[in-house]
C-alpha cells in the first residue's frame, strides 16, 4: 500500500477536474481527498502501490478536454487507512499559481438540453456544465469556487444542487450550475430602462426583423445587433455607432447558412467550430447577398457562430446578424448595465439585458487562416487567459505593450500570461479599463512583478504608466518586440532574420521606423536594412490622409506639374497643397519614416483606392481588395548595397504613375505593388543571408495581416530554404507587442 500528496497545476480549475479525479479514483477503489487550493488542485490518493501509480499516470493523460495539465508533483506521505474518497472544500494555501480558463462556448451536451421541450433547462438562457459556459468573465479570485465568481448572486436550487453534488452527473462541482427557477435571467427593456413584459428572445427577435437595433447583453460584454441583411439597419448603426468604413462581424445560425455567404475550408470550420468560438475572417463568395455596408472595400468577412445559450435561442433558420462590440468607436466594449444604458442608449433601440454581473469585459477574438497557419488577430475572449510557455524562465514581469491594440502581460517563471484585448489607449475610457484589468490580473494570479518592460516611445501612455511606477525598467525598442514574440511562440533562442513592418514604431536613432530588417534574438538587435525614410507631410495627419504622402512622392518625382496628369490624385488636391510640400521638403512638420505601412497608403493614393483613413489599415485592406483578382508584375525597386541596406520603392511609384497615365487599370497595378513589396522583401532577405548565413525568418507587424504579401513572401522564402516563422499564438500586430516586450526584459536580466 502507498499514500501519495499529488499537486496539479495548470487550468484545472472550472473544468470538471475534481469530479474527474472523483470518478477516477472511484474506478481504482482508492481512498483520500482532492481540493482546489489557490495553487490548483491538491490530492492525496491511498491504495495499492501499482494502483495509485496507475491512477497517477491516468491524471496526466486523461484530464477533461478543457484542462491544461501543466505540471504533476508527487510526493509520498503516511498511510491514513481512510474509509471513502471525497471532494473537500477548497481551501487558500500557499502563493496563489492557479491558472483560469477562458470562457467556453456551449457544448453539445447542454444545447440538446435546451432544445429538448421534457428537459427542466428548455429553452434555458444560461445553461451550462462543467465543460462548458462562463469562467474568466465571472471569475474574481481563486480557488475557483462559486463564492468567487458573480454567481454567488443566485444560491442553487434543490435540484441544481443534487446535481452538483452528485459525483456521476455531468454539472457535479460545476460552480456557474443553474436553472430557471434560481439563476440569472433576461429582460427586455426599452432604451430608456423600462422593462417590456413579454418573452425575451421572441420579442428581440421580432424587433431585429423590423429594423430595429438590439443591444445584447452576452458573456464578456454588450453586442449591438441587427439584421445583417437590411441595410437600412446596417446604415442606421453604422451611423449611429460613428464608424464610418471599418467592417462589422456577423453572426450566422449555423456553418451551412455561412457556407451560403462565404468560402470556408476545412481548417477554417475548425476554427468555427472550437470551443474558442472566435470571429473568423473568410472569403466572400459570388453569391454574397448581406447589406452592402457591412464589410465594404474588402473581400473579407468577419463571420463567427452562436457560442452562448441566448445566441442559439435568438438565431434560427437563415439568420445572420450583425454582432459588433457594444460601445461607441474606439471605447471599450461595455460590460455594465448602467453604463450600457447611458452610453448605447443612443445607438441601441431595445436592450436585451440579463441580471449576472460580468466581472471581466472581454471581447471577440478575431482569427484567420493564411498559408495553412493561424493568425490571430485580436487575442481576447475564449483564448485569454491562457497562459503561453516560453523556453526560459523569467522573473515576474509586467509587460505594458504599446499604444494601439494594447495588450499587456505578466509573467511568472516560464508562463506568460496575455490580457485580453484592450484597445487603444489613447482614449480615456480605455486607459482606465487597462489599469483595472492590470490589477485584476496582478490579483487573480498572485504576480507583482519585480520588472516592468515598455516601449521606447516617449508618448505612450502605456509607456508613462511605466516609467512611473517604483520598480526597475527595461525599455525594448518596438521592432525588437515583434521578432521577439515570434522567438518567443516558437522557442527559437538564436538570431533569426527579423522583418518587422507596420505602420509605426520608435526607433532606435529616435526617427520612425516600420519596414526593418533586423538580424535578432532575445539580447538585442542590429538593424541591416530598412525601407527609404520619406516624410509625413503635416505630421500624424499623413497617416490618416493617404494623399499627403503620394502627392509627395509625385512632387518629389515631377514637380509641381504633377498636378496637371490625368490621374485622380491629381483632380483631387485641395488648395495649398503645394505650400504643404515645399514645406515637407523643407523638413517642416514632415517627420520621416521607413514605414512599410504608410508604402501601402501611398499606393493607395497615387491609384485613387483609397483618400481618408477612417479606421487603421483601411487604405492597406482596401489596396489588397483592389489587386486581388489580377496577378501582377514585379516593377523597379532599388536595393543600395551596403549596411544598411535601403530598399527605395520609388521607382515603384514612377512606374505605377506612367502606367496610370497610359490608362492601365488601377486593380491591375495594385496587384503589381503588392508583388513588387513581395520580391524586394525577399531580395533583402537574401542579402541578408548572403552576409550572416542566418536561414531562419521571423516576420512581425501589422503589415503581415496583408494575405497577399505574406503568402507570397512566405512561398518565396521556402522555396529559397528559409525557415519561416510568423505569429500564431498572438497578433502580429501590437497585440503581440507585450510577449516580446517581456522575453526582451527577461534576457536582459539574465545578461546582467
Amino acid at each position: 500500500m502507498q499514500r501519495l500528496a499529488i499537486h496539479i497545476k495548470g487550468i484545472v480549475q472550472g473544468v470538471g477536474f475534481r469530479p474527474f479525479v472523483y470518478n477516477l479514483a472511484q474506478r481504482y477503489q482508492l481512498t483520500g481527498w482532492v481540493l482546489n487550493n489557490s495553487q490548483g488542485v491538491q490530492i492525496e490518493a491511498e491504495g495499492p502501490f501499482q494502483v495509485v501509480s496507475c491512477f497517477v499516470e491516468q491524471l496526466r493523460i486523461s484530464a477533461p478536454p478543457l484542462a491544461v495539465v501543466d505540471e504533476v508533483l508527487v510526493t509520498p506521505c503516511s498511510l491514513l487507512g481512510d474509509k471513502e474518497f471525497i471532494i473537500r472544500y477548497s481551501c487558500e494555501q500557499g502563493q496563489k499559481s492557479a491558472w483560469v480558463s477562458p470562457d467556453v462556448a456551449t457544448c453539445p451536451a447542454c444545447l440538446k438540453e435546451m432544445n429538448d421541450p421534457r428537459d427542466r433547462r428548455y429553452r434555458y438562457a444560461f445553461t451550462n456544465c462543467t465543460n462548458c459556459g462562463p469562467r474568466y468573465s465571472i471569475i474574481k479570485d481563486v480557488p475557483y469556487d462559486r463564492a468567487a465568481t458573480t454567481m454567488s448572486a443566485f444560491p442553487m436550487c434543490v435540484s441544481c444542487q443534487a446535481e452538483y453534488n452528485d459525483p456521476t452527473n455531468r454539472r457535479f462541482h460545476a460552480q456557474p450550475n443553474a436553472c430557471s427557477a434560481c439563476g440569472p435571467a433576461y429582460s427586455f427593456l426599452t432604451k430608456a430602462g423600462e422593462q417590456i413584459p413579454c418573452d425575451v428572445f421572441n420579442e428581440t427577435r421580432r424587433m431585429i426583423a423590423a429594423g430595429q437595433i438590439v443591444a445584447i447583453k452576452g458573456i464578456g460584454g454588450y453586442h449591438l445587433a441587427c439584421d445583417a441583411r437590411q441595410e437600412q439597419a446596417v446604415s442606421a448603426l453604422r451611423n449611429r455607432k460613428i464608424r464610418e468604413d471599418k467592417p462589422f462581424a456577423v453572426m450566422c445560425s449555423s456553418v451551412k447558412v455561412i457556407r451560403q455567404l462565404c468560402e470556408v475550408s476545412e481548417e477554417e470550420e475548425l476554427l468555427l467550430t472550437s470551443s474558442a468560438r472566435p470571429i473568423v475572417l473568410l472569403a466572400k463568395k459570388a453569391g454574397y447577398d448581406l447589406a452592402e455596408s457591412i464589410a465594404p472595400g474588402t473581400s473579407f468577412l468577419g463571420v463567427m457562430l452562436p457560442y452562448s445559450p441566448a445566441h442559439w435561442l435568438l438565431l434560427a433558420d437563415d439568420d445572420v446578424w450583425v454582432m459588433t462590440s457594444g460601445n461607441v468607436s474606439d471605447e471599450p466594449i461595455v460590460y455594465q448595465d448602467e453604463e450600457a444604458l447611458d452610453s448605447l442608449g443612443n445607438i441601441a433601440d431595445y436592450f436585451l439585458m440579463h441580471n449576472r454581473e460580468i466581472f471581466q469585459q472581454c471581447d471577440d477574438s478575431v482569427v484567420r487562416m493564411v498559408s495553412n497557419q493561424r493568425q490571430i488577430l485580436r487575442r481576447s475572449r475564449g483564448f485569454s487567459p491562457k497562459p503561453l510557455t516560453i523556453s526560459q524562465e523569467i522573473p515576474p514581469i509586467l509587460a505594458v505593450g504599446g499604444e494601439a491594440k494594447n495588450t499587456f502581460c505578466l509573467t511568472r517563471g516560464s508562463f506568460v500570461f496575455m490580457s485580453s484585448h484592450m484597445g487603444d489607449l489613447e482614449n480615456l475610457t480605455t486607459y482606465q479599463a487597462y489599469l483595472a484589468a492590470i490589477s485584476h490580473y496582478k490579483r487573480l494570479f498572485a504576480i507583482e512583478p519585480t520588472l516592468i518592460a515598455y516601449d521606447l516611445h516617449p508618448e505612450y501612455l502605456a509607456t508613462k504608466y511605466a516609467l512611473d511606477l517604483a520598480v526597475p525598467q527595461v525599455g525594448v525598442q518596438h521592432h525588437h518586440a515583434h521578432i521577439a514574440s515570434v522567438l518567443a511562440e516558437h522557442r527559437i533562442d538564436e538570431q533569426v532574420i527579423g522583418v518587422a513592418f507596420d505602420g509605426t514604431g520608435y526607433g532606435a536613432d529616435g526617427t520612425l521606423w516600420g519596414g526593418e530588417f533586423l538580424v535578432a534574438d532575445y539580447k538585442g538587435f542590429t538593424r541591416l536594412g530598412h525601407c527609404k525614410y520619406l516624410p509625413l507631410p503635416g505630421g500624424a495627419k499623413a497617416i490618416k490622409e493617404p494623399w499627403r504622402m503620394a502627392a509627395w512622392v509625385l512632387y518629389n518625382l515631377y514637380g509641381k506639374e504633377f498636378a496637371a496628369f490625368d490621374i485622380e490624385l491629381s483632380r483631387n488636391l485641395p488648395s495649398g497643397w503645394q505650400l504643404m510640400m515645399e514645406a515637407a521638403c523643407k523638413g517642416i512638420n514632415a517627420p520621416i519614416t521607413s514605414s512599410a505601412g504608410r508604402l501601402f497608403d501611398i499606393a493607395a493614393g497615387i491609384l485613387g483606392v483609397c483618400h481618408a483613413i477612417h479606421y487603421e489599415g483601411q487604405g492597406a485592406i482596401e489596396l489588397e481588395w483592389a489587386g486581388q483578382k489580377q496577378c501582377g508584375q514585379v516593377l523597379p525597386y532599388t536595393i543600395s548595397q551596403g549596411h544598411p541596406y535601403i530598399l527605395d520603392f520609388m521607382p515603384t511609384f514612377a512606374a505605377m504613375t506612367e502606367a496610370l497615365r497610359r490608362g492601365i487599370g488601377s486593380d491591375f497595378l495594385a496587384a503589381c505593388f503588392h508583388v513588387t513589396i513581395a520580391d524586394a522583401t525577399v531580395a533583402m532577405i537574401r542579402n541578408i543571408r548572403r552576409d550572416t548565413g542566418i536561414r531562419k525568418v521571423a516576420l512581425s507587424g501589422g503589415v503581415w495581416q496583408n494575405k497577399i504579401v505574406l503568402e507570397k513572401v512566405f512561398g518565396m522564402l521556402q522555396q529559397d530554404g528559409f525557415l519561416v516563422y510568423t505569429n500564431q499564438l498572438v497578433p502580429p500586430n501590437d497585440g503581440g507587442l507585450a510577449l516580446g516586450q517581456a522575453v526582451v526584459a527577461g534576457a536582459c536580466i539574465r545578461e546582467r
